[in-house]
């Protein structure tokens, strides 16, 4: 995996937001299995966690971004849109993770630009595992 060292500035960093059904464990997912480093925590409701210049907030369903649509619709997890973590060697990542009971969507899938799995974390947001294709 790359580098995690956190930035402290905010500016500095994309955020992406995942509903999660719940803070903790997510907390707990991303910072044991894939090097996120804890920013703020506001279990249960809210957290962010940060790897690079990636910040991912963890919103549960009692946060501001869980509150229902007008037209009544509830914000939850899952879908297909993801983060992307590079990564070098994927079999290997893909052996070390099933070992730690991660839950994947797909197998590895090779394409002209290299090597992919969809991997789910525990409220089905789904992360990709890529390994570019050498050059």
């Amino acid at each position: 995996m790359s580098d995690t060292t956190p930035t402290t500035d905010v500016a500095d960093l994309v955020s992406v937001r995942y509903m999660v059904d719940d803070v903790e464990k997510s907390i707990a997912f991303y910072t044991e299995h894939f090097g996120f480093a804890v920013r703020t925590s506001f279990a249960p409701a809210f957290a962010d966690v940060i790897r690079g210049n990636l910040r991912l907030l963890l919103s549960g369903p009692t946060s501001s971004a869980g509150r229902p649509m007008p037209d009544g619709a509830q914000p939850g997890p899952g879908g297909w849109n993801r983060i992307h973590l590079i990564v070098d060697d994927l079999a290997a990542e893909v052996d070390r993770c099933r070992d730690a009971g991660v839950a994947f969507r797909n197998e590895i899938v090779t394409g002209p630009g290299g090597q992919q799995i969809l991997v789910e974390d525990p409220s089905g947001n789904v992360i990709e595992l890529f390994q570019p294709a050498a050059r």
